[in-house]
This record gives C-alpha cells, structure tokens and sequence, in this order.
C-alpha cells in the first residue's frame, strides 16, 4: 500500500471513531430520581432517565448501565432499542430481581439507587465507557441531573422525567422552617410564628395547598388564626430548592371528644376531576378506583388532644365497592422518600407495638348508614382466641381543616400488619410472608405466593384425610385449630359477606385465617354463611376454598374439636354479658359525635340509628343460641351429640342471652 493510500485509511478510521464518539456522547444520563415518593401504577421506583442530545437516532442495543464501579456492565439494554434524537427513557430501579427488561422509553432493571449517593456507569455495546457521573447524597422526592441549558448537575425544584429539565439546577436545599407551636386545640384564637435560614423568605398557605413563590409571605409578627386552619409553611431562598413544607392543624373551639386525624394536601390529589383520588373523574374506570397514591401530611391527636404524630406520608382510597359512597375510606402510609419509613407510636388498646407502616381510615362502608359499629365490635370479640383481627379506635377526620366525620382507625391488612403480630423482624422473610384473600388464586394474592395454598386445598378435594398419612400433611401445613376459630366466628357472627375471607403463612410456618370485615353480620337468624362453611368436599367453589375445612370434619377427632370450638366460643365470648360491654363501650364514643358526622353527611338520621342499634343488638343476643340447631342440620348431628357438645351450653345462653320481658 503507498503511504498515501495508509494515511488516508487511517485517517478515514479515525474520522469513523471521531463521529462515534460524537454521537455517543450524545446520549447523556439526563436525571436521576433515588428516593422517590411519586407513585405510578402503584409502585414508585427509583429512575435514571436518559436524554439523546444528538441529531440522529441513537442504537442502544446491548448497552449498559450500571451503579457500580466494580461491575460497569450490570445492566444492559434489550436488542432493539434506540432512542431518537430529542428524546427521553426512562429506567426503573427496581431492586426486584427477574424483572422484565422493558421497551420503548420504559424500561426496569433489577437494582435499585442509593439515596446516600454513588456512581452511575453509562457504556455503549462494546463496554466501552461513555459518561460516569457521580450522584451525591439526595434529598426525598428531589431529582438531581443535567439543567436544560448548559450548566453543572444539580437538584431541581421539580421533577421532570419525560420532559425537558429545568433551566437551573442547584446544589443543595434550604432547610425547613419552624413553627413556634404545635398543632393542637386552642380557644379564641392563636398566633404561630415561624422561623426560618437566614436569607430565606418565608411563605405560606391556609387552605392545605403546599405554598409557592407565588403564596403569602409569612408575617414577621406571626399569624393569628382564628378558625380551625391547616397551616403550610415553606422557606424559598434564591440558588437552592425550596424547603421541605412545614404542615400543622390549628383546631379554635372545636372539642375534639375522639381522637382525630388531620389530612393535609394538595386540592389535585383530593377532587380535582382528571387526578383527585376522591371523586369519580371523567373517564371510564373512577378516580377512586385507579389506585392513586398521593403525598398528604398526616397528623394524629389522641382524645386528650395531645399530637402523637406529625409527618408526611402518601395516601389511597381504599375498600371495594364502598368507594362509591360519599365518604370514602382512605389508607395511610409511611414513605421514607417522604420524611419517615414507619408511624413510630401506637394508638390501639389490645397491641404492644411501638410502630406501624400503615393504617386504615375505615368510613365503616356498607354499614356507613346503619350502625358504624358492627364490624369494629364483631372483630374486638376475637381478642385473645388465638387468631388475627385488626384492632380498633372510634376518632375524627378532618381533611384540610375541614370535617369530614367519624371514621374508625384501623390496622391495615399487609405482610407489616402479620409481620407484627407473628414477631417476624428479619425484612427478606417479612417480604416472602404470603397473604391471600378469597379462593387465593392469582387474581387475589396480595403478597407472596399462592402454590402451595391451592395444590393443599386440591389435596383435601381429592384424597380421604382419614388416611393417617393424608392427615400429616394437611396437619404439618395447617393451623387446624385457627381455621376452626374463624370458620366459628364467621357463622355464629352470621357474617352473609361470606367472601370477605384472607389467610396467611409467615415463612416456615402454617397457614391461617385472620378475621377481616365482619360488618354484614348480627343481621338475621337464618343459616347464612354454614351453606357456604359446611358443605361436601367435592362442592362448588363458592367465594373461599371450602375443601380443608370439610376433609377435615369427615375426621371423627377434628369433628368433635370444631363442635367443641364453637360450644366454648357460644358459651364465653358470645355470651349477652360480655358481648353488651363491647357494644356499649363503642355505643358511648360514637353517640356524641354522631349528630355533628349526620350533618356533614346527611346519610343518615339519629333515631334510624338507634333502630339500627337496638336491632343489631337483638340478632347479637339472640343468633348464639340458634347456631346449636343450624349445625345439628347441617352436620346432621344426633339427639346425642347435640346434649353433648351443646347441652350446657344451651342452658346457659337460655340464661345469659335470652331477652328479658
């Protein structure tokens, strides 16, 4: 080859790598979210986004992207990928292994971001390294990347995956304000001042909107409130994003009675129709269905008035077909990227718990305009006899300063809820704890996993359980005795919502039942739910796999320890005197209150109420000493079996629950 034809093809490869390089460089790791507290479809990862910067459309097949320095190569891209010029993808971070890698703009990998900062490794195909960026330790909710027009990376005032960044970026956030007194109850009138960093101003709004530049500067003097307010404060100083928001309800005269909690958020997140999580909205499928989660600060004052807690956390609409009501129940949790991973305190009577990661507003749903009680007083009967329930509290709610009425608080059914009760602390086995509701097939699995659930309820469809081998495996794989409980309590409650059913197992332990939403009971004497409890085997599946509970009853000795369950239960728990007492102990919370939730709803009247009560009251007493007669034709018990297993049992409910003239 002449040394001319050498140089030029030299020069031509050199040219080829100039313009690769060019155009990788291009694409640019654009934006960073590492503690995100944003939910979409239920879930809200961590991200990176990508921007392509170039003219032309970018192949990112094979590709890598990677948060270690050790391992560059962690992560790569699905064959097909390509990015066009101007354009944005996203990439989740997981931390879930086995996750779909995506296409298009979305795509998942599984390892998540540190929020305490790291290096993100961008390679093309080849390995060869394209951009490190060093990410610091980030702020909740907070992204950090590349600002629209030329500049250093920093933190922006907004979030803007998909889109354009912000002009500015900065390097830090200003610290949040404080407020001179606590939320709480006043009379007359309070004045609050707030403190801020020098430099910063201060702003703020009384309607639950968080403040912006745009909002009221906070008076140097203070602010005198003179009405229940929901107070947001927020510092803004030039060059930094603007604080985290200070949040706190001002209660003027109002005698709180109960405990209360106090929501504060957004209007958006409420009742605006495209977005707000409490009305029905324009589309097809309502606002209230879709599973929104939305940041809301949450505050909770036991009934002496004293503030527990104080924080920022998210929120959904919660229930199932309860949502249509006006007053809808709405779930809380504790988000880290929001301030607090976990509600450190504990409002319930009956548990020893010092935190929780949830809780549940519960608008009492289908019993909303009866009673509110039934299934609050159904469930605290089930304290101490060895199985789950959620406890309870009667208190308030008031959503940005305004009433919103009696609700009852209540533990959340999650793997955090049985994780407490079962002394389970180790997180890996308090992720693989399995729950299931109803039939526990795929549709109704709420965390873990259901195969050994449904291949156990097919074993007892199939094979005789008086087979002493067919027995140890149910025996080894079942709490026995805590599914006789719940079955007890589900038809001597006569709970006719016989589908509200939900098991669980906590890792190397049994399956059992936890009691959940028994308010459709104590409406009526018939035989609803045993049609659906005893039944044969090989039946129809009706709401709840029915197969372990009937194999077993063929079993002489699991036969006479379920009927002799429910006698104990007849004759101690559902006596008159001990179910009164819970009755009259919510009866007295609830009667004060009452009136005042009846005219902010009007979903009800005072006197239909106490019908209500006193009918409730009558199918409590009375049901317990029908339940002897509905098994005897169910199970087909003898004239024997029945003074055996039910004899004094009867003579004392004759006494203890039979209404007196």
């Amino acid at each position: 080859m002449k040394k001319t034809g050498w140089m030029a093809a030299v020069l031509t490869v050199l040219l080829a790598l100039a313009a690769f390089s060019a155009a990788s460089a291009d694409v640019v790791i654009n934006e960073v979210m590492a503690s995100n507290g944003f939910y979409e479809n239920g879930e809200a990862y961590d991200w990176i986004e990508l921007y392509n910067d170039g003219k032309n459309t970018e192949d990112l097949s094979g590709w890598y992207l990677s948060d270690s320095k050790k391992d560059p190569l962690k992560w790569s891209f699905p064959k097909g990928t390509r990015l066009k010029s101007g354009a944005y993808l996203t990439v989740f971070c997981t931390g879930e292994d086995g996750k779909d890698p995506g296409k298009g703009n979305t795509f998942y990998t599984g390892y998540s971001i540190s929020a305490s900062g790291e290096t993100l490794i961008l390679s093309d195909a080849e390995g060869t390294e394209i951009q490190r960026v060093k990410v610091p330790e980030q702020y909740g909710c907070v992204s950090w990347g590349k600002p629209a027009r030329d500049g250093e990376y920093g933190f922006f005032e907004n979030p803007t995956r998909g889109k354009k960044n912000d002009d500015r970026a900065y390097s830090g956030r200003v610290a949040a304000p404080v407020l001179s007194g606590k939320g709480g109850f006043y009379s007359g009138s309070v004045t609050v001042k707030a403190e801020g960093p020098e430099g910063a101003v201060l702003r703020y709004t009384t309607d639950g909107e968080t403040p912006t530049e745009k909002s009221k500067v906070f008076p140097a003097e203070g602010l005198t409130l003179k009405k229940t307010t929901p107070l947001r404060v927020k510092a803004f100083r030039e060059g930094a994003v603007s604080s985290e928001t200070e949040s706190a309800t001002y209660f003027i005269d109002d005698d709180p009675r109960t405990a209360i909690v106090s929501l504060i958020t957004d209007d958006k997140y409420l009742f605006n129709r495209k977005t707000g999580m409490l009305v029905k909205g324009t589309g097809s499928i309502p606002n209230y269905s879709k599973g929104f989660e939305y940041p809301v600060h949450i505050e909770y004052f036991n009934a002496e008035g004293t503030r527990e807690i104080s924080q920022t956390g998210t929120m959904t609409c919660s229930g199932h077909s309860a949502r249509i009501n006006s007053q809808k129940s709405i779930a809380l949790y504790a988000r880290k990227s929001w301030g607090a991973e976990k509600f450190v305190f504990n409002p319930f009577p009956t548990r020893n718990y010092t935190e929780y990661k949830s809780l549940l507003l519960r608008a009492a749903n289908s019993d909303y305009s009866a009673t509110r009680l039934r299934d609050i007083v159904a469930s605290s009967l089930a304290e101490g006899q060895g199985i789950l329930y959620q406890d309870h509290v009667v208190i308030q709610v008031y959503i940005n300063g305004q009433y919103w009425g009696h609700y009852n608080l209540r533990e959340k059914i999650n793997k955090h809820f049985v994780a407490a009760y079962e002394g389970v602390t180790d997180p890996d086995q308090i992720d693989r704890i399995d729950i299931l509701a109803r039939t526990g097939r795929d549709e109704f699995l709420q965390n873990g996993d259901n195969k050994d659930w449904l291949a156990l309820c097919d074993f007892c469809k199939k094979n005789k359980l008086t087979d002493p081998e067919n027995l140890k495996r149910v025996e080894a794989e079942l709490d026995i005795d805590n599914m006789f409980t719940h079955a007890a309590y589900e038809i001597i409650l006569g709970n006719v919502d016989f589908t509200n059913v939900r098991l669980y197992r906590v890792p190397g332990g049994k399956w059992k039942y936890l009691l959940f939403d028994v308010e459709a009971c104590w409406r009526g004497l018939d035989k609803t739910p045993i049609e659906y409890y005893i039944k044969p085997v090989s039946a129809k599946i009706q709401g709840f796999r029915h197969e372990p509970l009937n194999a077993l009853l063929q079993v002489p000795e699991y036969r006479d320890r379920f009927l002799r369950r429910v006698s104990e239960l007849l004759s101690t728990v559902f006596r008159w005197d001990h179910v009164e007492t819970r009755f009259n102990e919510v009866i007295a919370q609830l009667e004060p209150i009452l009136p005042r939730h009846i005219s902010r709803w009007k979903n009800m009247k005072l006197e239909n109420w106490k019908k209500n009560i006193r009918a409730t009251k009558y199918y409590a007493r009375v049901r317990p000493k029908e339940i002897p007669k509905l098994l005897k034709a169910a199970m087909k018990l003898t004239a024997e079996e029945m003074e055996e297993y039910f004899g004094e049992t009867l003579r004392l409910l004759e006494e203890t629950n039979t209404l007196k003239e």
